[in-house]
């Protein structure tokens, strides 16, 4: 798997290739596809499904992940759909809870017959549905998550956009150890499998520099319950303290630390929501930093994301752009440029071939590129600040932003 940070505006952002079950075999292809009626395709429309989260603490990563692939999907069906069909999404509410996942993912499957699943939100909801997908061969296409499973495994129909938790702490850690010297680095994660991936994220960066975690606190997913980890943290002493989590707990942590006078370097990783999280921290935000997957949705040198932009004013007027409804458009972006690829003769197994075949896509400005094996498509990892204004802004050296 590759691994880059160089500028957006040059940079490699790859759209995955994955092996596939037999599931996911030529069953569908060649001469007979045309004889075959796939689940969720007519000659009018295909039918996708989400699960994710638009209730709970964690409500606006689902939001503003639907709100991006309903932007593209839109700009897509504006144009006549792909290969005269239009594209429609059924969302179901897990609330970022695994039993939801598994009944919704069972419900869009079973009884509306979706042609495939597009940006679920969470490892825990991700690691519940993935083997209902992988098993009834439907595609799970980029899902909110950096999960090291989603990876690991190529044989699941999984199509990942985004890097993982892993490349995102590794980042994280490499900037505050080089950029100042801090070496006093603690962790405060939601004790789930998100939480405990990045954990193990944050500890493997920690390890390659022979350190460990100088304070460890945890808490209940989808709470804000985080009090008694900031005591443990805080017994600790860090500089600096990764924290994984949804921007509610996020934002109610640091809100607290500050309150009490606790103020090492917080960052955070890319789930955690950036525009919700700076909205709830207000003031509090300054100097957070926060790891991103995608361009500045802002970017005016990157055509895709003018084009986004365009889109989400088209779809929903008024709205403010953001990175997680940029990494929605960009899933909306993929799937339509997979299902291009396959014709009129639109099966699960050739949306899964075509992006095998693809070879190299430029999406306005962003090339996109297939390895054999990889089911990952971009491995680039930047850090941002909130600044004074309540903005995020990128960061060259955290010299230039950290007092």
């Amino acid at each position: 798997m590759r691994r880059t940070r160089e500028h957006w505006a040059v940079v490699l952002l790859a759209l995955c290739a994955t092996a596939f079950s037999p599931a996911f075999s030529s069953e569908h292809s060649g001469a007979n596809a045309s004889q075959v009626e796939e689940p969720g395709v007519t000659a009018e429309r295909i039918l996708f499904g989400q699960s994710a989260a638009f209730s709970g603490p964690a409500r606006e990563l689902g939001r503003n992940m639907n709100l991006g692939i309903e932007a593209a999907f839109q700009e897509a069906n504006r144009r006549g759909g792909v290969h005269g069909r239009q594209l429609e999404l059924i969302t179901l509410d897990d609330a970022y809870e695994p039993e939801a996942a598994i009944a919704n993912t069972r419900k869009l499957i079973e009884e509306d017959g979706v042609f495939a699943l597009i940006g679920a939100v969470g490892t825990p909801t991700s690691r519940s549905a993935v083997p209902i997908t992988a098993e009834a061969g439907v595609p799970y296409i980029a899902p909110f998550t950096g999960a090291i499973f989603l990876r690991d495994n190529t044989d699941t129909g999984v199509i990942n956009l985004r890097a993982s938790y892993f490349q995102e702490t590794e980042e994280i850690v490499d900037r505050l150890s080089r950029d100042l010297g801090i070496t006093r680095i603690g962790v405060m994660y939601q004790n789930d499998s998100f939480g405990r991936v990045g954990y193990r994220g944050v500890r493997r960066a920690l390890e390659r520099r022979q350190l460990d975690p100088v304070a460890i606190g945890v808490y209940p997913r989808n709470t804000t319950a985080i009090k008694a980890g900031l005591l443990d943290l805080q017994q600790g002493k860090p500089d600096a303290v990764v924290v994984i989590g949804a921007y509610q707990p996020v934002a109610t942590l640091i809100s607290w630390a500050r309150h009490v006078g606790f103020n090492p370097v917080f960052a955070t990783i890319s789930f955690v929501g950036s525009n919700a999280l700076a909205g709830e921290l207000g003031p509090d935000g300054r100097g957070v930093l926060v790891s991103q997957v995608v361009p500045f949705p802002a970017a005016g040198n990157i055509a895709i994301a003018v084009q986004y932009r365009r889109a989400l004013s088209a779809h929903a007027p008024g709205t403010t752009p953001g990175f997680v409804s940029f990494e929605g458009y960009l899933a909306g972006k993929l799937t339509i440029t997979a299902l291009e690829g396959c014709g009129p003769e639109v099966t699960r197994s050739c949306l899964m071939e075509s992006l095998n075949r693809a070879g190299t896509i430029d999406l306005g400005g962003l090339r996109l590129e297939f390895g054999e094996g990889d089911n990952q498509g971009s491995d680039a990892v930047f850090l941002t600040v909130i600044g004074q204004d309540g903005r995020y802004h990128p960061i060259r050296t955290l010299r230039d932003v950290m007092p």
